[in-house]
């Protein structure tokens, strides 16, 4: 059987990005995949939409982490990019730290890369590499969606939404249900409103 070839993109400060990227891991070990990782920028999603004050004071720390995984990329390749995401994640997500220098610092001392990356997170330059990056994988899915998005077998979706990642079989059988509606080329979505809180496990 052929390998298949997943695409997925992230923002390090979006919870359901987090779980789902668990989940796609834990499918490599039962399925025959390999993921290759990709930058999006919640930031850059939103900049010139209508959103709540909320929302838009939760992206005010959401350029930093970006542009420093974006500078680690250019600097070690896109293999560093799962070390540190999975670095900052679990400091944001699991350890509840603020998204400032301190927690990015961490985060590359973690990865086994150079700390001074971070001085990256100031550094508008990096932001044309995030733009592009981003639209390589949104502009496959449309506007109205964001992060997670995964690409795999000539198509691409915003999601699955996770409140909590499958392990095991469990995640295989639920790479095989998105396997089987991404045959169909007329699909586009299935939703429903979230009733569980978010679970990090």
């Amino acid at each position: 059987m052929t390998k298949t070839n997943a695409d997925f993109w992230f923002d390090p400060a979006c919870p359901f990005a987090w779980i789902t990227s668990r989940w796609i891991l834990e499918v490599e070990k039962v399925r025959d995949i390999e993921v290759t990782w990709h930058i999006m920028s919640l930031a850059y999603l939103n900049q010139d939409k209508d959103i709540s004050e909320e929302y838009r004071s939760f992206l005010t720390t959401a350029w930093q982490p970006v542009r420093v995984l974006m500078a680690a990329e250019q600097k070690y390749g896109q293999e560093a990019l799962l070390p540190l995401y999975t670095a900052m994640g679990t400091r944001i997500h699991i350890e509840k730290q603020d998204k400032d220098r301190a927690m990015i610092e961490g985060a590359l001392a973690d990865a086994g890369l150079d700390v001074g990356l971070a001085d990256a997170m100031d550094d508008s330059s990096y932001d044309d590499a995030i733009a592009k990056s981003h639209h390589l994988g949104m502009d496959q899915v449309g506007n109205e969606v964001g992060t997670p998005t995964i690409a795999f077998e000539g198509a691409a979706f915003f999601g699955p939404v996770l409140t909590k990642a499958p392990k095991g079989e469990d995640a295989g059988r639920l790479w095989d249900g998105c396997v089987t509606v991404a045959s169909f080329p007329h699909f586009a979505e299935l939703k429903r409103s979230r009733s569980n809180d978010l679970d990090f496990e």
